[in-house]
Formats: C-alpha cells, sequence, structure tokens
C-alpha cells in the first residue's frame, strides 16, 4: 500500500525510535527532525507548512541511483550531499516496507555497520 505524505513520515520516526544508540534533534532549524546514531545524522525528517512532507536517508549511491529511477518521488537528498543522500516523498511504490528498509539501511551506513549488497 503506497503511504501518504504522514504515514511516510510517522513510519520513518517509528522506525527510527526503535533503534538503538539513536538521538533526534533540531539542530539546525525547527523544521528539521534530525535523527543521529552515534553523532552521525542517518535521518531528516523535513517538518513545515508546505505541501513538502519527505524524509531524507543515507543510501549506497548506486542503490541511490537505482531508488531515483524506479521511484518519481524519491530524488537526490535535500540539504546534504546528493550522491549519498536521497529525499523520499509519498509515491507510487513508496510503502511501508521500503520505508523501514531505508531507514534501517540509513541507520547501518551511519553507524559504520556493514551493509551487505542488495539490502
Amino acid at each position: 500500500m503506497t503511504l501518504s505524505g504522514e504515514q511516510l513520515q510517522q513510519t520513518a520516526r517509528d522506525t527510527a525510535a526503535a533503534l538503538a544508540h539513536v538521538s533526534r534533534g533540531r539542530p539546525f532549524t525547527p523544521h528539521l527532525d534530525v535523527w543521529k546514531v552515534r553523532d552521525k545524522v542517518f535521518l531528516i525528517v523535513t517538518e513545515d507548512d508546505s505541501d513538502l512532507q519527505i524524509i531524507t536517508v543515507k543510501v549506497d549511491p548506486h542503490h541511490g541511483d537505482a531508488l531515483r529511477r524506479d521511484h518519481d518521488s524519491i530524488t537526490a537528498g535535500h540539504y546534504l550531499n546528493k550522491q549519498h543522500w536521497i529525499s523520499v516523498g509519498a509515491g507510487r511504490g513508496v510503502t511501508k516496507r521500503l520505508v523501514e528498509n531505508l531507514v534501517h539501511g540509513s541507520y547501518d551506513l551511519a553507524a559504520g555497520h556493514r551493509v551487505e549488497e542488495g539490502s
């Protein structure tokens, strides 16, 4: 089932909150909910008054390229390195499982965990 922007963001928050050694805050602006593991950012939830309801996560560049190619609502990361980060908005194919996998993968990359090919 495709998620709305609000569901997308809540799924990302719930997934991040369940992970170990996670902190969150708003160090940049009140509109960016920033999640970190071991002082490294792995998730940004954009919360502003516009219709822009996105999350931004870290990805392997090849995986990010494939996701951008396959999903119209996945773009190069807002605010961060465009090669290593993607922003995800509501759209066709953006499911709860995809969002959970993206948050877990970003957490693993930021924490320095080895991520197996294809996961």
